[in-house]
């Protein structure tokens, strides 16, 4: 039902109980080595690929003897910075052995509620999948504190996929899908193939069937399908402890498929197109005949800059007959536009002192 290897840009989330071996601590290297190799599968087949892990506070507990049922903020903290260096580490050795380049993220759920960190966040996301390299996406547990309360990676991995505009969001869990109850609770629970709207009916099945060294439950896993969906990316919910989870789950294993509302390019254009715009960047004819085919406006191609407004906000473009065409999100405030409107590239680190941010309006952040 999935068609997992038809997606341009997939998340992975991987939950503490699947990484890490909850009797020793230890980290489930084999595991982890038929995941690479699903993520290679996918790139080979085109898609880019984001992993979203869990996994260093378990890790850290391990190495520094933090045992009992429950440790202390400063402990958990503690736990995930040793944590983080191996968890970042294992990645970075296991896909460097097919061939593939890692790099580490360490993100907040507050990260993506700031716009500016937001739009840092997303710059920086699709500037390593542009250059090749897997991000290994991590709460920064060593500063967290409710995210280390409540272990909400389900939500964190969906704000992931809205922000980096994927297609797909695979939720690798200790159970195959969404039931209507506690399948270990009753034998009468049913599991869903397919879910294309978050009911009030669905919301009432979901639990907080948690387990072991894994947090999440139910509901942060329907409200990361909701988030998802509503971007217009699909979601996955499969047990992914066995070898291959995300091959296994392209060839038919049993999981619950939450259908994203339409396209998560065009979802975001058409939110673009629907904000007040803050500003306006009057562009020349030549800049209006690269934008009408498609590319990105560059400064040199302003010749005004109207209003005020800061980085990320919304601003129209108008061509040199007046005529709107349409609008996006720009990558400077209208002080810096001001400075290097009408300059080529390459001169602006000369007028701002540091490197520029490429075009002015990206072509990913505009709707016409």
């Amino acid at each position: 039902m999935g068609a997992v290897s038809s997606a341009t840009r997939v998340v992975i989330k991987i939950g503490s109980a699947l990484l890490v071996d909850r009797n020793s601590g230890t980290l489930r290297e084999a595991w982890l080595g038929s995941l690479c190799d699903d993520v290679a599968w996918l790139r080979s087949a085109g898609a880019e690929v984001i992993l979203v892990s869990s996994g260093s506070i378990a890790l850290g507990r391990a190495e520094l003897g933090l045992g009992g049922p429950n440790l202390t903020l400063e402990q958990s903290q503690a736990a995930a910075a040793v944590g983080q260096i191996r968890l970042a580490g294992a990645y970075d050795a296991a896909l460097k052995a097919r061939g593939l380049r890692a790099a580490q993220v360490l993100l907040t759920l507050e990260d993506s509620e700031d716009r500016r960190r937001y739009l840092n966040t997303r710059a920086t996301l699709a500037q390593l999948l542009r250059l090749g390299v897997v991000p290994i996406v991590n709460e920064n547990d060593t500063v967290a504190t409710d995210e280390i309360r409540y272990g909400d990676n389900d939500r964190m991995a969906a704000q992931v996929a809205v922000t980096a505009g994927a297609d797909l969001l695979v939720l690798l869990s200790d159970v195959d899908g969404f039931y209507s109850a506690n399948p270990s609770e009753s034998a009468s629970a049913r599991r869903f193939d397919e879910i294309t709207a978050i009911t009030p009916e669905i919301e009432a099945m979901a639990g907080d069937a948690g387990s072991g060294l894994s947090k999440g439950g139910m509901k942060t896993k329907l409200m990361a399908a909701r988030a998802a969906m509503a971007a217009g990316c699909d979601m996955a919910i499969t047990e992914g402890s066995v070898p291959g989870p995300v091959r296994a789950l392209e060839d038919g294993a049993a999981a619950t498929w939450f259908r994203g509302q339409g396209d998560p390019q065009a979802r975001r254009k058409a939110w673009i197109a629907g904000m007040k715009p803050r500003g306006r960047v009057i562009v020349d004819e030549g800049a209006a005949r690269a934008l009408a085919a498609g590319s990105s406006l560059l400064a040199a191609g302003v010749t005004e800059v109207e209003g005020r407004f800061e980085r990320g906000d919304p601003v129209a473009v108008i061509g040199a007959n007046g005529i709107a065409l349409g609008q996006g999100l720009t990558r400077y405030g209208s002080d810096e536009a001001n400075r290097i409107k009408g300059l080529r590239s390459e001169a602006i680190a000369d007028v701002l002192g540091y490197g520029g941010r490429g075009a002015l309006l990206h072509r990913d952040d505009m709707a016409f």
